[in-house]
């Protein structure tokens, strides 16, 4: 069995070859023979460009098949590979890949009418200019642009600068790669070492500052394989990935579940009901994996029965309650064979998993049982049997870059996870998710951490202070409510709020709601007491 990825795709031309691999709609189709040669001549291209073995790749670019190519040439020229969110803002990115020390970078183009490029560099100037905070200093030697929305006609060239070094179209680069002879592309992907490094995913802390999780090559293939054994992929499935590839349920749960199972790999752009519905129609799609928003925009769309939907046979879905009905409604109105849930976070992805047969009170009730190697354990247990969740196994991060105090904060001395989530097992093992420890509540399928934007609502002029929480919401699953109490004198409105947001988090991090308060509640020893908030009613004005 293949414990490197780059091993992986190898085995994968050889045994499945001429057979779809990637089928991007109005892109490419690559065979996995094609895909593994598209990807040493991204490996070609970067190692021309001075990257090493043990550097860092990063990616900012949404689903397109130069992703896939970007990250798998990446990986085969011995680069540990850095995914970075598409719904961050400049200064989020730039904080990624300066700490991370990236020495190339893959970033789309104009994507969503925003050039990704400059708002790196306006980023950039203004954290020089911020008194109270240093630049990151990013360490690229080159600047790939990914081609993904036509640019203007009257677009200039993307000149060097001393900030982000070459800047290369996709084309210029992959001409790079004749500069490198196949047989050393090829050295150093067999090189590579199960426990190399091979990705580090970044994700909020609960201190509000971003922590990479440290996976190696080893670890992302067991998970894969795990993720595609529980859902019986093969190479006669068609795996439309609609969850971004920067996070793990689209590289690892995606990408590399395709790459060991055979599978053909679907991307979508930007997800969009119909467009969605279509594709699973003309390319007869097989697996649909999602969070649960994604089969209730689909079960509801006006336009369902005009779409043959009767290929869909998977679903993966969690991260969000999942409702019992709906559940019964995959299953009866789209035809699924199979749906299953499953539980994971980015320090151990695939955690626990259904498997097919489970009813749909376990599917949506709980989040299955151990999955990749890992055990799992509900400590202090309660009389209900509710506890804090705890994981360990082989397939643990190795840890959080650069962060050994973090590190030994969240992994302890016998090597168990705590994961800061509470839940209860089951006497069959299946594990359910009863609340958190930390505050971190889920929008749309994404974690979010109310000190991080509580950091950001606290540099808003007239702020004195800022509580955030989650609260329900019937399209995301929760949304955030921040809780704000003026500076003497100063007058705070929330269209200047959710504005002063929006320039500076991920769409999913801004509130949607603001409320103004002359006191927070406090604990004696000062804390903010976030219960009493959530107990306010929905209806309660700014």
């Amino acid at each position: 069995m293949e414990l490197t990825i780059p091993a992986a795709l190898a085995r994968g031309a050889r045994q499945f070859g001429g057979e779809p691999a990637l089928a991007e709609p109005g892109g490419p189709r690559l065979s996995y023979r094609e895909l593994h040669d598209r990807a040493a001549t991204v490996s070609r291209a970067l190692i021309a460009a001075g990257v090493a073995p043990g550097d860092r790749v990063a990616i900012w670019s949404p689903n397109t098949h130069h992703w896939v190519l970007a990250a798998l040439g990446a990986l085969g020229a011995g680069a540990t590979l850095v995914p970075v969110s598409t719904r961050f803002t400049g200064p989020e990115a730039l904080d990624i890949i300066g700490r991370s020390r990236a020495r190339a970078l893959f970033v789309a183009g104009r994507f969503l009418g925003t050039d990704r490029l400059g708002t790196l560099r306006t980023a950039l100037s203004l954290a020089n200019e911020e008194v109270d905070q240093a630049a990151p200093g990013p360490h690229l030697g080159v600047v790939v642009r990914i081609p993904v929305e036509p640019e203007p006609a009257d677009a200039a060239g993307h000149p060097a600068d001393q900030e982000f070094g070459r800047v290369l179209d996709w084309a210029e680069f992959e001409q790079a790669a004749g500069r490198v002879p196949a047989e050393v592309a090829a050295a150093c992907a067999a090189g590579v070492r199960p426990e190399q490094v091979s990705d580090i995913m970044f994700t909020s802390g609960t201190t509000g500052r971003s922590k990479g999780a440290m996976s190696t090559h080893r670890q992302a293939l067991a998970v894969a394989r795990a993720w595609a054994e529980c859902g019986a992929l093969t190479s006669a499935d068609r795996y439309l990935v609609v969850n971004p590839f920067f996070h793990n349920f689209g590289f690892k749960a995606g990408i590399l579940a395709c790459l060991v199972s055979g599978a053909t790999l679907v991307p979508q752009l930007v997800y969009d009901p119909e467009r969605a519905m279509r594709l699973v129609e003309s390319e007869r799609i097989t697996v649909l994996p999602g969070p649960p928003t994604i089969y209730q925009t689909i079960l509801d769309h006006p336009g369902r029965a005009d779409v043959d939907l009767s290929s869909l046979r998977l679903a993966v879905t969690g991260a969000a309650v999942v409702p019992v009905a709906l559940i019964e409604r995959m299953r009866r109105e789209l035809t699924f064979d199979t749906v299953l849930t499953a539980y994971g976070l980015t320090e151990a992805v695939v955690a626990t998993m259904c498997r097919p047969g489970d009813d749909p009170v376990t599917v949506a009730a709980t989040s299955g049982r151990a999955a990749a190697g890992f055990e799992v354990r509900v400590v202090p247990a309660g009389p209900d049997g509710t506890g804090e969740i705890l994981l360990r196994g082989p397939n643990l991060m190795l840890g959080y870059l650069d962060d050994p105090a973090a590190t030994k904060a969240a992994i302890d001395a016998d090597g168990w996870l705590h994961t800061g989530d509470v839940g209860r097992l089951d006497a069959a093992g299946n594990l359910t998710i009863t609340d958190r420890l930390t505050d971190m509540y889920i929008c749309g399928g994404f974690n979010v951490y109310p000190a991080e934007v509580e950091q950001v609502l606290a540099r808003l002029d007239g702020v004195a202070e800022a509580a955030v929480i989650g609260v329900p919401d019937p399209r995301l699953g929760e949304v955030g409510r921040a809780y704000l109490v003026p500076r003497p004198g100063q007058e705070l409105d929330e269209a200047q709020v959710l504005a002063f947001c929006r320039e500076r988090l991920a769409n999913y991090k801004v509130p949607r709601q603001v409320r103004l308060r002359p006191v927070l509640p406090r604990n004696p020893s000062g804390k903010v007491l976030k219960r009493l908030l959530r107990e306010e009613p929905d209806d309660h004005g700014a």
